[in-house]
Order: structure tokens, then sequence, then C-alpha cells
């Protein structure tokens, strides 16, 4: 073999382990549930996941009582997802959309708006299996799937908050100007009460 066709070969040999270390990293940031006779994968679709930017819950579920393992298709009919996001107790409900091109994995889009722990919770029916809500919950998490991320250690050159920290500054500003109104309507409450208080006590006293 001549150092051309060596060369050629070291490449490709270089090119499928850089796929294989890929596939296997998004592997690992989900979470893989064997539930009767399937097996579920879980996570984020994007990872890592970054707070402020588009990402979708990620599902992929085969059926393991063939060889090799046999995409289930269809469970964009009979599936829905519950997000949770640290402790909040109201979901976002979204509906599943079936991956184009990728049969036996589905998406449901959102955009994680907080940095931290995110929840899942699957809805529904895998053809005839009934899913309780234990196998069907998924939370973010070492050994399971990553959390969303803060994009701020990230930005250049100026840094722009988060819409969770936008929306507690604009909570800041209300109670600020709420209170400044108190204090407003209470000065002016004096400045009209005194003079006339004063006048009174002035006739009294006359």
């Amino acid at each position: 073999m001549d150092m051309t066709r060596i060369l050629a070969a070291l490449a490709a040999l270089a090119v499928l382990a850089s796929s294989q270390l890929a596939t296997s990293s998004v592997a690992e940031a989900h979470e893989r549930r064997t539930v009767g006779p399937y097996q579920l994968v879980v996570g984020f679709l994007n990872e890592p996941a970054f707070a402020g930017s588009v990402n979708a819950v990620d599902l992929r579920v085969t059926d393991t009582r063939v060889t090799p393992p046999k995409n289930v298709e269809g469970l964009e009919n009979t599936l829905t997802v519950d997000i949770f996001q640290g402790g909040l107790s109201t979901p976002l409900s979204l509906k599943l959309r079936a991956r184009f091109g990728t049969p036996g994995a589905y998406a449901a889009d959102f955009v994680p708006t907080r940095p931290g722990a995110y929840r899942f919770v699957l809805r529904g029916k895998i053809e005839q299996t009934d899913l309780s809500e234990k196998d069907g919950t998924f939370e973010s998490g070492p050994g399971r799937f990553g959390e969303a991320e803060s994009t701020v250690p990230l930005q250049y050159p100026a840094k722009v908050p988060e819409g969770s920290d936008l929306t507690d500054r604009l909570d800041a500003i209300d109670r600020d100007i709420g209170s400044l109104r108190t204090i407003a309507i209470v000065a002016l409450t004096l400045a009209i009460v005194l003079p006339i208080g004063n006048a009174v006590m002035a006739r009294r006293r006359g």
C-alpha cells in the first residue's frame, strides 16, 4: 500500500473516530430508560442547552423486542410533554412533533428562559403501553441530561441580562415606582392638610 492510500485510510479512521465521539457525547447528555419492551432516550435536543436560546425536548423510542431494535413511529399522536423549571408547579404543556428524516425521534420546541434544572413529564401511551408518571418523568442532573446554562459568561463585548434577570429588574423598578408613588401621595396630602390645620389653629388662638 503506497503512502497516499495509507494517509487516506488514516484520515477516514480519524473522521470515523471523531463522529463516534460526537455521537457518544450527545448520548451521554441524555437519559436512557427501559419502559416495558421500549427504550426511551430523553434530553435537550441541543446540548449544551442555554437559557434564552431556542431548544426542544428530545425523545427517541425503540422497540427492543426485535433485533436490531425497531424505531417506534406515530407517537406524535399519542404522547404529549409537560415542561417544569426548578420548583415551578405550573408546566408548559406541548405536543410532540416527529423529526423529519429520523424515524422514532420526536421533539417539542420551546425556549428555556432560566438557567437551572428542568423536568420533562411525558404523558400518554407508546403503542398499547400506557406511560405512568413515574416512567414518563425525566429530570436534568448528574448521570441524566444537562441543565440549562447561563449565556452571560459567553457574551462579548457587552453583557445582556437574561430574560429572568430582566423580569426581576423590571419587577424591582415597579416596586420602586410604587414606593415613590406612595411617598408622593403622602407628601401631597401633608402639603394640603398641614396649611389647613395651621389656619384652623391660628383662628382658634385668635
